[in-house]
């Protein structure tokens, strides 16, 4: 493998499959299938996953929803789609911790830096929910900080398209994939990778992101074993 500990962030819609709204039991166990897969071989690995199939703070804000309040309710929905994904991968034999940065003590563990790590270290798939605990901050954020707390080696950004393009390629037939890219270009090409805190974090601590699509089987073990597939942003 070429890595031994990663940070796996997935959106929340794409939990939602070929729904519009909530949680797909399908695409639920294709991921835990894909997981087990990679930790089946010895890798170390974390996720963060969104909440925009449930709810998102943004949206709720335009509407007039006080944006803190908005916020703690889009943290809420990383926490459903958290133990909705634990569910699925202790299904298929997978030890798992979930750990959330709002203190839910009935139902996850709070985040606590040295123990997500002996978890990773015991083989457990570690779950990290409720963003950062904090309002104003996207799960892109949470992941970059995390997977930094944690010394992973790089974010794997798992999404419905293979790669970053030039253009979004489901409305540009002309969209041109890149298969590797410097942080610099990134921001001179002013291309949409993660949002610019989650970002600018990333490219201070030297911590690469590898965007792939999620979706098509194979994928997430042919990223851990180094195969040029999607894009890698790296310094």
């Amino acid at each position: 493998m070429r890595y031994k500990r990663v940070l796996l962030k997935l959106s929340g819609e794409a939990l939602m499959g070929s729904q519009n709204y909530g949680i797909d039991p399908k695409r639920l166990k294709e991921y835990a299938n894909e997981i087990k897969d990679v930790v089946s071989q010895g890798l170390q690995l974390a996720i963060v996953i969104g909440g925009g199939n449930i709810f998102r703070g943004v949206s709720g804000a335009a509407t007039g929803m006080d944006r803190v309040q908005a916020d703690h309710m889009g943290m809420l929905a990383t926490v459903i789609n958290s133990l909705a994904l634990q569910s699925a991968l202790e299904n298929e034999g997978i030890y798992t911790r979930c750990m959330s940065a709002i203190e839910m003590n009935k139902i996850a563990e709070p985040f606590i830096r040295r123990r997500a790590i002996r978890h990773l270290e015991k083989g457990r798939v570690v779950i990290f929910a409720g963003g950062t605990g904090n309002p104003y901050f996207t799960t892109d954020t949470a992941a970059t900080l995390r997977a930094i707390e944690i010394d992973a080696e790089a974010i794997l950004k798992g999404t419905r398209v293979d790669g970053i393009y030039s253009a979004d390629p489901e409305k540009d037939a002309n969209a041109v994939k890149f298969d590797a890219l410097s942080f610099k270009e990134v921001y001179e090409k002013g291309l949409n990778v993660m949002d610019m805190t989650a970002f600018t974090l990333s490219r201070e601590n030297n911590l690469p992101i590898i965007v792939f699509d999620m979706n098509k089987p194979g994928n997430l073990r042919k990223v851990i074993f180094g195969e040029n597939i999607g894009t890698i942003v790296k310094n």
